[in-house]
């Protein structure tokens, strides 16, 4: 067979159900190869940064790896962000590219671009396949870089030769690559150890990241977490991995965070750290951050344990195993020795909640608050829905408002915040879990970057729901703009909504798309219109919710700060200047 048809067979039997691409002419091969695909749902996307987006959305909704296509040069280049993006979450994605003939390698011949070169500091590996024989192993350790040890992005790049040379195909998914040996089962001593700071710790909090979910570890976590009885705090990667009802769970820390996740883990005493990675906006200033802890750091990846935060118990492991291993050292501890107090920790933390609940303040314009937007979207649907976050305020109002009660239910971009990860993420999400609702909370900003992909949605009927949080401008960097910048609003209008030209008119937009389409405005249309939505599931649905421009997400930690100067609302705030 060819190269192409080799690329084809090695995807069905890798198991991979469903790819997202886009034709060019050095991926053509590859393309007539599709044709007598099989068992392979190829989807055809609008731009590539969509198909990308649609992999990493498929990906991280079931756990499995996803696909991504594109041509050489431009369209390998359009999936630089999300190979980025991935590489930020730790999301196994695949990335299959066309590149031109080898011989005209280095020739700046026509749509020709070094993909190798750029994506290697954004993947974990970047193959360059020259001939039709290399394909079959290429695909297999690429499939196996991705989805072991912390999961993210490889690429694997093929030349137009390769795909049309003829060779004898034969399937070896036996992968043995030198050097790649991800530690899985952590070391007894650091598991030992990490129990007896547990036992001994008076004021512990669980600080768990999106490398729990990863895992697949979250009932394991459930389970050691209720057999320590300290708090849980879940980063906004981590949003399901610890169910929000569980009385231990004080909710999401970090610069927008709840004041009780926040201060917990500024007062505490150790922090048993489950999967992340110390990231800038949960420890806000680092050298302020937690400066009481003792600090346990467990994760897959070794290049993160005292990366930014000294451990004194590093572990090195998979979450699963590590937590696992972690209960059974903590029930030997609980039963041999007297563990310490925590009861005047609860009462602090008690107190906390119920002084700094977590809310908003109605808008004094008439319009609509996102907040309530969000909360309704939570509750109408239940937590068996999926829901993928744009970026900006109507993510973080979405990772407060919405209560989650389970795994890979909450998808957004979190590291790299790209802006028009919404729409085509949540159309990878609904094809990998069509029986469930999926919902792309999306800003009007966001909305206008990927939303071609709603042809995508219409052609290939997945009908996704997208709500437009419209408040005609890029709202995060209108309320920095508000809170350092002395409200001079540089840049930031989008005359989308109330009082606008409405340019686009989102309703009009989503009707050429083919999908249904409705305005909200008032309080009273709010409900009607959601359970529109969720009873409409022949088509995509898109609701421009025309919202108050001058909501803010609350609380806040100014960028720079200690986590200790976290304000709960403006009223609260400082006079916050630019550092």
């Amino acid at each position: 067979m060819t190269g192409a048809q080799a690329v084809v067979r090695s995807l069905e039997a890798l198991g991979v159900p469903s790819v997202f691409g886009l034709p060019g002419g050095a991926v053509l091969p590859l393309y007539d190869a599709l044709m007598d695909a099989e068992h392979l749902r190829h989807i055809l996307v609008r731009h590539e940064q969509g198909g990308g987006h649609a992999a990493e959305g498929f990906a991280s909704a079931s756990g499995e790896v996803g696909v991504c296509i594109a041509t050489s040069g431009p369209g390998a280049t359009n999936l630089v962000t999300a190979i980025a993006d991935a590489y930020m979450d730790s999301v196994p994605l695949l990335a299959i590219t066309g590149q031109v003939f080898s011989h005209l390698m280095g020739t700046d011949a026509f749509q020709e671009a070094d993909i190798v070169g750029i994506t290697m500091p954004i993947t974990k590996h970047s193959f360059l396949v020259k001939t039709a024989e290399e394909v079959p192993a290429a695909l297999a350790a690429a499939y196996h870089l991705a989805s072991t040890g912390r999961p993210g992005p490889v690429l694997v790049d093929i030349t137009k030769d390769a795909q049309q040379g003829e060779f004898d195909f034969v399937w070896d998914p036996q992968v043995d690559l030198a050097g790649y040996r991800p530690i899985t089962k952590a070391n007894s001593k650091q598991i030992q150890a990490a129990a007896d700071l547990i036992a001994a710790a008076e004021r512990p909090v669980f600080y768990v990241g999106g490398g729990v979910g990863r895992a697949g570890a979250s009932e394991e976590l459930l389970q050691l977490v209720e057999l320590v009885g300290a708090p849980v705090v879940t980063t906004l990667m981590a949003r399901g991995v610890f169910p929000d009802s569980h009385p231990q769970h004080m909710g999401m820390p970090g610069m927008h965070g709840t004041v009780p996740a926040v201060l917990a883990l500024q007062e505490a005493d150790l922090l048993i750290t489950l999967g992340a990675r110390f990231d800038d906006r949960v420890t806000g200033k680092a050298d302020l951050f937690a400066p009481d802890a003792k600090v346990i750091h467990a994760d897959i990846d070794p290049a993160e344990i005292g990366k930014i935060r000294a451990a004194d118990v590093p572990i090195v492991g998979d979450a699963a195993d590590v937590i696992a291993d972690l209960i059974a050292a903590v029930s030997t501890e609980k039963v041999s020795r007297d563990c310490a107090d925590t009861s005047a920790w609860w009462k602090r933390l008690r107190a906390l909640q119920e002084k700094f609940p977590l809310g908003y303040t109605e808008t004094s314009d008439g319009l609509l608050a996102p907040q309530r937007v969000i909360q309704r979207i939570g509750e109408l649907t239940g937590p068996e829905g999926v829901y993928v976050a744009g970026v900006g305020q109507h993510q973080m109002w979405a990772a407060q408002f919405i209560k989650y009660e389970r795994p890979n239910a909450w998808l957004n971009s979190g590291g790299a915040g790209t802006m028009g990860y919404s729409v085509p993420a949540a159309m990878g999400a609904k094809v990998a879990e069509p029986e469930r609702t999926v919902w792309a909370i999306d800003g009007d900003g966001c909305f206008q970057m990927t939303n071609q992909e709603l042809a995508t949605c219409v052609v290939n009927n997945i009908p996704i729901k997208v709500a437009v949080i419209n408040n005609s401008s890029l709202g995060m960097v209108r309320q920095w703009q508000t809170l350092i910048y002395d409200g001079r609003y540089s840049n930031t209008e989008l005359n989308t909504g109330h009082g606008s030209s409405r340019v686009p008119d989102f309703v009009k937009l989503g009707e050429a798309y083919g999908c249904l389409a409705i305005r909200v405005e008032r309080e009273d249309q709010l409900d009607d219109a959601i359970k529109l939505a969720l009873e409409t599931n022949d088509r995509p649905v898109v609701i421009d919710f025309v919202v108050s421009a001058d909501a803010m997400v609350w609380p806040m930690v100014q960028q720079g700060t200690s986590n200790s100067d976290i304000q709960y609302a403006l009223e609260h705030a400082p006079e916050w200047e630019e550092e």
